[in-house]
């Protein structure tokens, strides 16, 4: 039996998944140590994205005779943020609405503190955070989530394609 060739959306669904499973193990570790309002810290899950998606376009070039043009990586990168990002997003929703309810008014008491730090008054302070709940609904944050992973997501596949990228040579027959 024949093998069939590897495509970028099996590639992508497969790493997809792994980095989502791998975006929940971290955030759950950074929910439980207090640490969401860590900007620092919760950037390094940007970490997670490009070590997988350079693993995934690897896998991809492997089984295809160590070729992947950039198209084919750029699908393969943004296929899988946008799955990963689906899975981050569930679960960001399930745990604040059913693990830790307390989590949002956590991050807002953070903010208050913040703009307290830069010299803001109580109107200045109340105005921000009004704005601020307005898109920070379990339903916006779960849009926002998707759509933030995929712009992410296809940005950094944007430069790791470049890199990765090796095209079959012209063969003339």
């Amino acid at each position: 039996m024949e093998q069939q060739p590897t495509t970028t959306a099996r590639v992508a669904l497969k790493w997809g998944v792994i980095t989502g499973i791998a975006s929940i193990i971290f955030s759950t570790i950074i929910f439980v140590t207090g640490q969401v309002t860590n900007n620092a810290l919760s950037s390094l899950g940007l970490i997670i994205l490009v070590v997988t998606m350079v693993l995934a376009m690897k896998e991809f070039r492997t089984m295809n005779d160590g070729f992947m043009t950039y198209g084919q990586g750029l699908g393969i990168g943004a296929l899988m943020a946008g799955i990963s990002g689906f899975i981050g997003a569930i679960f960001n929703y399930i745990y604040n609405e059913f693990i830790d309810t307390t989590l949002r008014q956590q991050i807002v008491d953070k903010t208050r503190e913040k703009f307290e730090e830069q010299g803001m008054d109580d109107t200045q302070i109340d105005a921000a955070i009004e704005m601020t709940s307005k898109f920070s609904s379990p339903g916006m944050q779960f849009v926002f989530g998707i759509i933030f992973s995929i712009i992410i997501g296809f940005v950094i596949a944007l430069i790791i394609s470049a890199i990765m990228k090796k095209v079959k040579p012209f063969e003339m027959e």
